[in-house]
């Protein structure tokens, strides 16, 4: 890669999924790729499994132009991403401007809100959300997705995974993309 490469990990403050945040950003850093972490606000942010990441920025901080890819780690902490507007704005700068927007766990539920999966193919972790009052899947399938059933798909420049255990193929997957 000639011009280093930057992305940005956008993590909730509280109850990130430690592996997806931390797997990703170590295949990055070992590849030469330029990690910025982004939340809700700057410090110390918590892992559910208690990791400590260190914010960067906030997402009113981020500017589409200057980074390669967009990706939202999941956990627990995942709605109090999505409610917010700026996650979606976000979401659709970064694919507007024909950049990687990735999601994994239960992040996908983000682009799916933003319209994003709409006629794609997507996978995500499978369980009840009560904000929908559905399941993940059926949430994304009910903004136009097609559900897939396995740990990570690529459709275009939209990367989605199901959870920790592909937190490893994720990174790679967007490593791909990134060269």
């Amino acid at each position: 890669m000639n011009k280093t490469k930057r992305v940005v990990m956008v993590i909730a403050f509280e109850g990130f999924r430690d592996e997806e945040y931390l797997v990703p950003k170590q295949i990055f850093e070992q590849n030469n790729v330029q990690v910025i972490t982004a939340s809700t606000k700057l410090g110390n942010a918590r892992g559910k499994l208690g990791q400590i990441a260190f914010v960067d920025k906030t997402l009113e901080e981020i500017n589409h132009k200057d980074y390669d890819a967009i990706i939202f780690v999941g956990g627990p902490g995942t709605p109090t991403i999505r409610k917010l507007q700026i996650a979606e704005k976000l979401a659709l700068q970064f694919y507007d401007a024909n950049k990687i927007v990735a999601a994994i766990c239960w992040a996908p539920t983000i682009l799916a809100q933003a319209g994003l999966l709409r006629g794609r193919k997507a996978t995500c972790w499978v369980g009840y959300d009560p904000e929908f009052k559905m399941s993940t899947n059926l949430y994304l399938e009910s903004k136009g997705a097609t559900f897939v059933d396995q740990g990570v798909v690529v459709d275009d420049k939209i990367v989605t995974a199901n959870g920790p255990q592909s937190a490893h193929d994720f990174g790679n997957a967007i490593l791909k993309l990134l060269k």
